[in-house]
């Protein structure tokens, strides 16, 4: 069966934007003056987090206070503010320009939600912000990814239900989120989403929707959570 799909809803680092070396290099470089072990892994180990959660991560080691966690996530979004300022509309990932205009031809509500505070600046430098219908950020809501707020946020601003909106993420607690707020879910370039999202794709590259729908349509039940 063909499945209702009235909304495109986007993570941003990772499924729109090539920002996850940002980040990573923000956080390396915190981590080598503060002492601290960081590698790829780790990194890896951050996807879809917010900036608190991926602070309490990487020092998961050492006893902070607030206000020497404040500081500290203070000097992390500098440096990537310092990486962003050379981010540029042909950092947009692969596909998703043209997915994004196709929706808006076949009239399909498109919008973002990302654990990110970062959203407007990135999306200013990528030239992206009047893409969308409706933006949810991590300051939107309370609970951020792997809790489903930010998806249903972004699903009541489009007027669609969760089954109507088809979210993309290229994240672990992504994919959890999106499926603990029953909606459909693409992963997008990590082979561990198998089994959790509805499609797994390596990436958005001449992705179309009638391709995408056919998917959904003939895809197995992703496996129960845990």
């Amino acid at each position: 069966m063909t499945p209702d799909i009235r909304a495109l809803i986007f993570d941003m680092d990772g499924v729109i934007a090539d920002t996850p070396d940002l980040h990573y290099r923000a956080w390396l470089r915190l981590a080598q003056e503060e002492g601290v072990p960081f590698t790829p892994a780790d990194n890896d180990a951050l996807r879809g987090l917010s900036r608190g959660d991926s602070l309490a991560y990487v020092f998961r080691d050492r006893r902070l206070d607030a206000a020497a966690e404040e500081a500290l996530m203070a000097r992390k979004n500098a440096y990537f503010h310092e990486l962003l300022a050379h981010l540029t509309p042909a950092d947009r990932l692969p596909g998703v320009t043209a997915l994004i205009a196709e929706a808006r031809e076949r009239g399909l509500a498109v919008g973002l939600a990302s654990s990110s505070q970062n959203v407007g600046p990135v999306l200013a430098r990528l030239d992206m912000a009047g893409l969308f219908d409706a933006i949810v950020d991590r300051l939107c809501v309370v609970n951020s990814k792997p809790a489903p707020d930010a998806f249903l946020w972004a699903a009541g601003r489009l007027n669609v239900r969760p089954p109507q909106a088809l979210v993309f993420e290229d994240s672990a607690v992504g994919v959890q989120a999106a499926r603990a707020g029953g909606f459909p879910v693409v992963g997008l370039g990590d082979a561990r989403l198998v089994g959790a999202a509805d499609v797994v794709l390596p990436s958005l590259d001449g992705v179309t929707l009638d391709a995408l729908f056919s998917r959904l349509a003939s895809a197995s039940p992703p496996a129960a959570s845990a």
